[in-house]
This record gives structure tokens, sequence and C-alpha cells, in this order.
């Protein structure tokens, strides 16, 4: 199992330390030698996504004004016209570094917006770098759909952003040091998983939403462009009735997580569920989530996570309950207690299954056969929408129609995984419960 899951880090480009190279490509052979050179990354192009800052989007919503009066319009809304320059420049700066240390380093580069996020260039690059957020990163990760073109993320803000998913937070003002340790080979790979997401029944072409940018309504400042090639078609055959009905895989992989529900949070989301071998289970609750590991962290975690408020009450009841002698006004006790079950919520991003979260789960059935936990595992997941006007929302950036008989099925494939890297010398081990 080491030499397993040190292939799956390295990758199996990685050249053996006898000079031959591994050719198991997507699977991973027991045979390959577990001592690999050091990780290699010698880009000749690089493709840097940069995030639109706000200061930028407020020009592009409101090209006819001049300067004078864009910052009378924001002060009008209550925006500081300021502080949305200050942070506009922030993050020029670090973009315009970024550009210009792999420019130095004899790279080729391109600067896009996610506008111009496109597949030729993303096919024309080695490696795709973000300068942004989160944001910026899952934006970017969602269309590489090649598994040996990595992505490296510069969190431009700090000040703004926690940037999780990008580098630490030191290289935002040391980018040199980070291009650096990446060309010398001072890194590991790192491959998180992600989600496949195949729809079946009718309108699975329709148009997706793009919720970052809702505002800009024009066509050409829609970051997707659901070209015919993107599409794959096939037919999945009714036993019943013999009628061909659409199937599609979505050209874009969730990172982090995938949500289906109703549109309005309000109304209740029905739908059938199946967990691997659990077929048709019946559901009504608020929506339904299934994450990756690097999602448990995020959306998933939230929703899932224990408060210390919480803790107190439990831990009360159960004193109560029990007559066990519980500190329960010892905070120390309360937190760590809390931040333990806590971490039991985060799963490592490279393993190979989903987090899944039913929310606010409505009991209408006392048939065991329609019981399921609120939270558990799965290796594949299906669904069938009774909703009304619902959506499946690919890493809350993308959003589906998803309505009455439309099924999906969620998968994570390894040679959907995400090649990134973690810097030697900055990674945090950490134990993860499956």
């Amino acid at each position: 199992m080491n030499t397993v899951k040190s292939l799956f880090r390295y990758g199996c480009s990685s050249i053996l330390k006898t000079g031959t190279m591994c050719g198991c490509k997507r699977r991973y052979a027991m045979t390959c030698p577990p001592q690999l050179e050091p990780a290699n990354f010698k880009p000749q192009k690089v493709l840097i996504l940069t995030k639109l800052s706000r200061y930028e989007f407020e020009k592009r919503r409101h090209p006819e004004l001049t300067e004078r009066q864009l910052e009378k319009c924001l002060r009008m809304r209550g925006s500081d016209y300021n502080i949305l320059l200050y942070h506009h420049y922030i993050h020029k700066g670090v973009e315009n570094t970024v550009n210009s240390v792999f420019t130095a380093a004899g790279i080729e580069t391109r600067v896009v917006y996610r506008f111009d996020y496109s597949d030729p260039n993303i096919e024309w690059a080695d490696a795709i770098v973000t300068t942004g957020g989160d944001g910026t990163y899952l934006l970017a990760a969602s269309r590489i759909l090649d598994r040996n073109k990595p992505l490296i993320g510069f969190n431009s803000d700090p000040t703004r952003s926690k940037g999780q998913l990008c580098l630490p937070q030191k290289y935002s003002v040391d980018v040199k040091e980070a291009v650096e340790k990446l060309l010398k080979g001072k890194f590991r790979w790192t491959f998180r998983s992600r989600i496949r997401v195949t729809l079946i029944g009718e309108n699975i072409f329709k148009p997706p939403v793009e919720l970052h940018d809702q505002q800009l309504r024009y066509h050409e400042y829609r970051y997707l462009d659901l070209e015919p090639q993107l599409h794959t078609l096939q037919k999945d055959i009714s036993p019943c009735s013999g009628i061909g009905v659409a199937r599609r895989v979505l050209p874009v992989l969730a990172l982090n997580e995938v949500f289906i529900g109703e549109c309005v949070s309000a109304r209740v989301s029905y739908m059938e569920l199946g967990f691997d071998d659990v077929k048709g289970i019946k559901q009504k609750c608020s929506g339904f989530i299934a994450s990756t590991g690097t999602g448990s962290t995020s959306w998933t975690y939230n929703i899932n996570k224990l408060t210390e408020q919480n803790m107190e009450e439990i831990l009360t009841i159960v004193k109560e309950e029990t007559g066990f002698k519980i500190q329960d006004t010892d905070q120390y006790f309360v937190s760590k207690i809390t931040e333990k079950f806590n971490q039991m919520l985060i799963t490592d991003p490279e393993v190979s299954k989903m987090v899944y979260t039913i929310r606010d789960q409505l009991v209408s059935s006392p048939m065991r056969s329609e019981c399921v936990k609120p939270r558990g595992f799965a290796k594949t997941i299906s669904v069938k929408s009774r909703c009304f006007d619902a959506s499946l929302v690919i890493d809350g950036g993308l959003s589906f129609t998803f309505n009455d008989g439309t099924r999906a099925l969620l998968e994570i494939h390894d040679e959907d995984a995400l090649r990134t890297v973690t810097l030697l010398g900055d990674s945090t081990e950490v134990s993860f419960k499956h």
C-alpha cells in the first residue's frame, strides 16, 4: 500500500530510479519501484487565470461612467471607492509579480480573465496558475480535464481571502521563492479527487447559469460556452419501454461539492437517492450535498459541525441523565471535545469516495427502507429528481436545471483527479478519519 500511495502522490509521469518511465499511466501497478525521483515541474507555457477584482467588475458593469461618476455611484450605494481601489492594486501587484517571475524563469505566459478561460487556452498551457482566492481556483479546476496538467494557486489578497486551496499566504509576498521551489522539485504532487456528473433525462442540455457573475448578463461575459464537442451524448435504453433517453457527462468536474435542491430554499426538495448498492431511497429535505475530501473542509463541514453551544447543552444532558461528573462549565474541555468532533468531519482530499449530507432531513415514512443516515460515505451516488424547480450546482458556481424525472450519477474516478502541489516544508500532517 505504501508503494501505491507513493505513486499516487508523485504521479505516473515521474522517472524511476532505474531511469525508465513508469508506464502504468492511470493505473498503479504494485511492480513499480517505490523510490522515485523528486517531483518534476518544467513547464514551457503557463496560463495565468486571474481574478476579476471588485473594482474591475464595477468598471465592466458601468462602462459608460467616468472614473469620478463611478466613484459617486459607488458611494451612493454605500461602497467605499478608495477601499475597492486599494484592494484592486494589491491583487494586481501579486498578479504582475507572478507573471514576471515565471517570465524571468524563461517560461511563456498568458494572463486571462474568466471570460477568456477557454479550452484552446487551457490546452495551450502545460500548467495553470491562478491569482485570486478559492473561487478563482475552483473555476480553474472545473475545466481542467487532463490529470497531467497541474494547477497552482496564489492568494492575491490574503487580507480578504483565506485562500485555503492556494499556496500558503507567505508566498503571496514571496512569489519567487515558491516558483524556485517548484522548478527545483521541492514539492510533492497532490491528487485531489473530483466528482464526475452524468445527467440522464430530458432538458439536460439547457445552458447553465454562471452564479458568480449573474450581474454581467451579456453573452460575452459568460465564462463557460458549452461548445458541441464538450457534450457527451449517449442513449440510455429503458428496459421497460425501449425508449432512448438522453445521457450527458457534464464538461466540468466538481472539486468541492455538488449541491442538488429546489432553487427556492424555503421549498422542500423531494428526490430518490441511491448509495452504492442501495437504491431508490425517497427523501424530503432542504437539499442534498455530495462533497470530495477537499470539500469536506468547506460547505459540508459548516453544515455538519457542532458549535460549543451545542456541546455545552449535550454535556449538560449527559450529566443529568447519567450522573457523570462532567465539568460542563470548563470552557477548555468543551472546546477540546467540540474541536475533536469537528475534525472527524474532515476527509483526505485524495480519497476516492464522497461524503454526502442530507440537509434538514424530513422523516415522512415509518418504513425502514426509507431511512438513511443524514451523513455518510459512498463511492457512487444516484439522484432522481422529484422537484418542481431545482438545480444541480457545481462548486457553488455553475447551476444546471434538475427537475422532475431527471437523474444524476455522481462518481469519482482516478483519472479525474486534479494534480496540484504541496511545497516541501509547508505541509501540515493531518490524521484523517475515513
